[in-house]
This record gives C-alpha cells, structure tokens and sequence, in this order.
C-alpha cells in the first residue's frame, strides 16, 4: 500500500523540510515548523505523487486515498477535541495547494470548509457570537461557489455591495449578524439561480476541495504563471487540509502577512502588515488595504496594539530566518489573542534585494559566499538595471496622488483598465499601465505585459504584490 497522506499537529509530523517534492513546499516547510516547536493548526498533507496519479488516470484517485484522509482526519479531530462534520462542536478545515516551489496566487483556497445550515448554528453556540459563525458561513459560501464550482464572483460581490449601500455601511466588518444571515440567504438564491448549489455534507464539500486544488494545478493562470518562470509541469500540487483558525472571530482576532526582511529594499527590518477580524485571504487577495505590524507612531501598528504578540511573532522571524537560513515569507492569524502560524516558505525579492540580503547573510554568517552568488539569478542581475526615479527630480515633482509602493523602480504608460485590453495594446507596441480595483490571478498575463500596475485596494504583501 503507498502512502498517500502525511499528517502534522502537536510537536509532530510524519515530514520535515526534506520532503517537498513530495510534500510540496507548504506541506514541507508545516511538518518542520511543528517539528521545530511553532504553534501550528494541525492537518495534513496528500502528496503531489496523488496529483500524478489523478491526472495520469483521467481524474480519478488512487483506491486507499479515502480510508488514508479519513484516518488523518480522525487524527486532526483527536488533538483538537472536535468533530468533523458534528452539529455539536464542528471541526472546520482550510484546503489549501502547495507546489514544490511558490506559486502565489495561482492555485486555489478553499476557507471555512465544514459549515452548513446546521454546523453554522453550532459555531454560533460554542464561540458565543453569531456574527462570527454567520460571517464565516457566508465567506465559505462565496468562496467554495467560487474555487469550487466556477460561479461568477461578481453576482456575490454585488449582493454583499449593494446590502453595505442599502444599510450605509463603509466596511464589511458593519453587518450585523442578522444582516449576515440574510447575505448568506441570498447567496444560496444566487447559486440556486446559477445551478451551482453548494452541497450540505461536508464530506462532499472536502473531496470537492481537494479536486478543486488539484484541478488548479492545470488551470491556465497557473500554466502561464508556470512557463514565466520555468516550473515543469509534470510536478505537480499538494493539497494541505488544515484546521481552521479564525482572524475573524471578533476584535482580539486578526491575520497577517509578513517578511523577515523587506522584500523591495532586501534591509534587515520586520515587514509585513495585518488586519484585524479578518480572515488571511482578506490581506493576500488585497480587498482590504491592512495595517503595518511594526510601530509608525500613529497607533495603528500591531507592535503598538498588542506588543506582546508582536515580540512572539519577532522571535518567531528570528527562529525561521536562523532555521532556513534565508529570507522567510509568513501568514499568522491571532485568535483570541493566541499566535498560530499558518505558513512559511523563502520569500520572493526584488534583484536589488536579493543581492543586499546575499551579502549581508555572509557578513552575518548565516551562509557563506558561494551560496550567496547562487542566489542572485541572471534574470535577477537584468531587473537591477530597470528605470528608478531620480530622488532629487521626485522631490521637486507634483505628485497627482500617491499610495503603498509595493515594489521600487519607475514605469511610464498609457492606461489600461483590463487585463485584455493590456495584452492587446503591449503586443500592438504600446507601453501599458494596468490601473485594477484590485488584481486577481486571472490578470497574469495584463500584468505581464504591463510596464507597471496601479491598484485601488491591497497592501504591499498581497499576492499581486508579492508576484
């Protein structure tokens, strides 16, 4: 019999960091955060091999894959002290990808996984606020018609717009937990309307996410995301199905995203930036623009709100950068005041930062100099000669507005407003700006194409950000 699923929780796991062609990077990088003693929501792993597999033998799975995920959920529900699909005390699940190397944004999510008409009532009852309960069950919702069964995104954002228009409400966190209920009502209505109904049982609903992810694999964002940087197909994606923590379960709750460098400048500073009662897709999909985690005297910085968790969270930048030796991108989520690490992997740079961390990491003696040359690439050594501003020029300029620069350098072009109509104009010779609400995957290619990228919302460490 293979072994198809490796399990993680607790100080424990079957892998470790060695691991990630099978386990793929997250998978790997979870199973050595438990080992190296990070507080990590327990889970599991099914292996890039099962990716092989299902695409090898026209999407199906291999025999004993079934009895192998009911078992390490079975083990998930042991050390959590919770059920699975229990109308009582439900135990819930994120579904998550994880190629051998980072591929942000490319691959699909699925949160929340485990809510239904009745489960929805329990998490009510046993977290004491049903605005939490109702406001995951309509995340879920959204996001599973989404991922999962390919609905249009926008009929469920217009219904969340127009009910915060109707009500007069700013932001998402306003609705009341009768409001929610009644979104979550209209939701259904929505999938009914579409033919894309989300199924009850939440067996259903984890194999349906597992698909999902492993059907992203060949989607065509994630294909052309795989030839702009030289990724070989036959690889193949983890599925990590993990517990779910909550940013969103009130205001001693948030989520996070953030650097053990920066990755713009390469400067050995904190960065990162967070968002309280929020759930982690909220900061890396950019629909809401975050706070900074470290202080700018203004109060609104987690170092300043809660500087106890800031401090954990500082030792927890200095075990992994030690660990890995190498720049650390990590999620967090704070709930009810307590730290879990949800994920870590080598983060992405600009050239200009690659080679200032490549330097000073041999003049801290994290590596040494050779393995500081292997990691600047030559495509990197190309970006360092990109247009920046003059500062003096920049100083003395009128600047029409101005916002987070998520990455350094200077671009110049006429604007464009979709992805398309980008593509279009830079294969006509045009140069582009890509001016979006916000990015989404699917604009891989206008973002290719475009000399630069100006969004309305998202903060500097979102996926389009970060990509």
């Amino acid at each position: 019999m293979s072994k198809w699923v490796y399990t993680f929780g607790n100080g424990q796991a079957e892998g470790d960091a060695s691991m990630r062609n099978l386990l793929g990077g997250k998978g790997a990088n979870l199973a050595e955060m438990n080992v190296v003693g990070l507080p990590v929501p327990p889970g599991f792993t099914v292996t890039t091999e099962v990716c092989t597999y299902y695409y090898a033998n026209n999407k199906t799975y291999p025999a004993d894959l079934k009895d192998q995920v009911k078992a390490a959920v079975a083990g998930v529900e042991k050390i959590m002290g919770k059920k699975f699909a229990d109308a009582e005390n439900p135990l819930l699940f994120s579904v998550r990808s994880g190629a051998r190397v980072s591929m942000p944004g490319m691959m699909d999510t699925v949160l929340n996984l485990g809510l239904n008409d009745e489960t929805v009532k329990a998490l009510a009852k046993a977290s004491g606020s049903e605005r939490f309960a109702y406001d995951s069950y309509r995340r879920f919702l959204q996001m599973f018609s989404d991922v999962v069964l390919g609905a249009d995104l926008d009929e469920y954002e217009g219904a969340l717009e127009a009910m915060k228009k109707a009500k007069g409400y700013k932001s998402d966190t306003d609705l009341t937990a009768e409001d929610l209920k009644e979104l979550v009502k209209e939701y259904k209505e929505i999938g009914q309307k579409l033919g894309k109904v989300v199924p009850q049982d939440p067996w259903d609903q984890l194999w349906a996410g597992i698909g999902a992810v492993f059907g992203s694999w060949m989607a065509a964002r994630a294909i052309t995301y795989r030839k702009l940087n030289n990724i070989p197909g036959d690889w193949g994606t983890a599925v990590n199905v993990q517990t779910m923590v909550f940013g969103n379960a009130g205001d001693d709750c948030a989520t996070g995203v953030c650097f053990s460098r920066d990755p713009a400048t390469g400067e050995n500073v904190y960065y990162g930036e967070y968002l309280v009662n929020a759930q982690g897709e909220d900061v890396v999909a950019g629909i809401r623009t975050p706070q900074p985690m470290a202080s700018k005297g203004d109060g609104t910085s987690l170092e300043e709100k809660w500087p106890h968790l800031y401090q954990e969270l500082v030792d927890v930048r200095n075990n992994l950068e030690k660990h890995y030796k190498d720049m650390q991108d990590m999620e967090f989520t704070i709930e009810h005041g307590k730290l879990w690490m949800l994920q870590c992997r080598n983060g992405k740079r600009t050239a200009a930062a690659a080679v200032r961390m490549a330097v000073e990491m041999v003049e801290e003696g994290l590596i040494n100099k050779e393995e500081a040359i292997m990691r600047v690439g030559a495509d990197q050594l190309d970006q360092l000669l990109h247009p920046a501003f003059d500062q003096a020029a920049l100083k003395a300029a009128k600047a029409l507005g101005k916002g987070l620069p998520a990455s350094p350098g200077a671009a110049a072009g006429k604007i464009y407003f979709t992805a398309e109509e980008a593509k279009a104009a830079a294969e006509a010779g045009d140069r582009v700006i890509l001016v979006r609400l916000e990015t989404s995957p699917e604009d891989i290619e206008g973002m290719k194409a475009a000399q630069g990228i100006l969004t309305v919302r998202g903060g500097m460490t979102s996926h389009a950000a970060v990509v």
